[in-house]
């Protein structure tokens, strides 16, 4: 099973119609899709710039802008299914559909680890890699990243939030990232894992 996360970034691009078609076609049974915030995540910075609001509240705007972004590309791509908890996501998969995270569960009435201001979706990505021991992570971007660099110096880079490091120390899975551009490479990934 493998996490794929769509950037925020693609909220406006044409292509996420291409990503999401792609990936209902060929990913049935082993695809969790995890949402970026997009626009939605915009706004919520926008406001705590304005307001000052405390981490708490800020964490549980940009969980909520996820679950708009997922909710939009599963009205986009009807044939993909929102799955709120880790047992809903192996229901789906185990269906052989693909999954959409709506990551409500995350929603928090206090701080931990998951308010940390340096936490984003990328970090809520692997969290969830590591929650379902996913085989593989990738990240699609805006953004191109030079492959084989360390995770902390895409972090450096502003490729990733500030503790996606933190998530994937020692995570047993490779973690991968596309340029919004290659959807090809998705395909050949998609259909010959091995070329991975």
């Amino acid at each position: 099973m493998w996490v794929v996360k769509l950037g925020g970034s693609l909220g406006r691009d044409p292509l996420l119609r291409e990503w999401l078609q792609e990936l209902s076609e060929l990913g049935g049974g082993r695809i969790v899709v995890v949402p970026g915030g997009g626009g939605f995540a915009g706004q919520v910075r926008e406001y705590r710039a304005q307001w000052a609001f405390d981490h708490v509240v800020a964490h549980n705007m940009a969980v909520l802008a996820m679950a708009q972004y997922g909710l939009m590309m599963q009205g986009m791509c009807p044939g993909m299914s929102l799955a709120v908890h880790e047992k809903d996501i192996q229901g789906v998969l185990r269906n052989a559909g693909v999954a959409v995270w709506a990551p409500f569960s995350l929603l928090r009435e206090q701080a931990d680890e998951m308010t940390h201001p340096g936490v984003g979706s990328d970090s809520m990505a692997a969290w969830l890699s590591n929650r379902l021991n996913a085989e593989m992570l990738l990240l699609v971007k805006s953004t191109p990243a030079d492959a084989g660099q360390p995770v902390e110096q895409y972090a450096a880079q502003g490729l990733v939030d500030r503790r996606f490091a933190h998530f994937t120390r020692g995570a047993p899975y490779p973690i991968e990232f596309l340029h919004k551009s290659e959807l090809a490479r998705m395909r050949e990934l998609l259909l010959h894992p091995a070329a991975g």
